[in-house]
């Protein structure tokens, strides 16, 4: 997979998105771990502000890869996720999101899970439209990249595959 035209497109710092929640409560399993669907939709809120800032439309998530929740959230704790562009292709584009988990009594950070979402932009019509390539410029933002395109390759494989 080639890498974009340094002269179109926007760098991936433009979309990087950062989103803050303490866990309550009203979030939480009666063992008082946060549910993993309350994760999961912060996780697709997160990858909709990054997607939404790279393409500056709106934005539908096309599909989630899977998630493995490696660290209960408990209540109390404050849950940061970090997401990103990854890829675009043509209409779509790939999002990365990573969870982290801080207690805030004692500072303490862990990694809770990350996931990959495929969003759609749309036009004033609801249609998907055509979206700027982003443009990797760190090694991580080169990896990444690269990456996604391995991954867009799998998920087309699995879509496409006969039933």
């Amino acid at each position: 997979m080639s890498e974009p035209d340094p002269g179109s497109g926007k760098p991936v710092r433009e979309s990087i998105s950062e989103y803050s929640e303490l866990a309550l409560p009203t979030d939480a399993n009666g063992l008082g771990n946060v549910l993993g669907g309350k994760v999961m939709h912060l996780v697709d809120l997160a990858a909709a502000m990054a997607a939404m800032r790279h393409a500056r439309r709106p934005v539908v998530t096309a599909s989630v890869d899977h998630m493995n929740f490696l660290h209960p959230v408990r209540i109390g704790q404050l849950m940061v996720l970090h997401s990103e562009v990854n890829r675009v292709f043509l209409t779509s584009m790939e999002v990365g999101v990573k969870v982290m988990v801080e207690d805030l009594m004692t500072g303490r950070k862990q990694h809770t899970c990350s996931a990959y979402l495929t969003f759609v932009a749309l036009d004033a019509h609801g249609k998907p439209t055509r979206i700027a390539p982003v443009i990797p410029e760190t090694e991580e933002e080169k990896r990444r990249y690269r990456e996604a395109g391995e991954r867009r390759e799998y998920r087309l494989a699995l879509r496409n595959r006969p039933r």
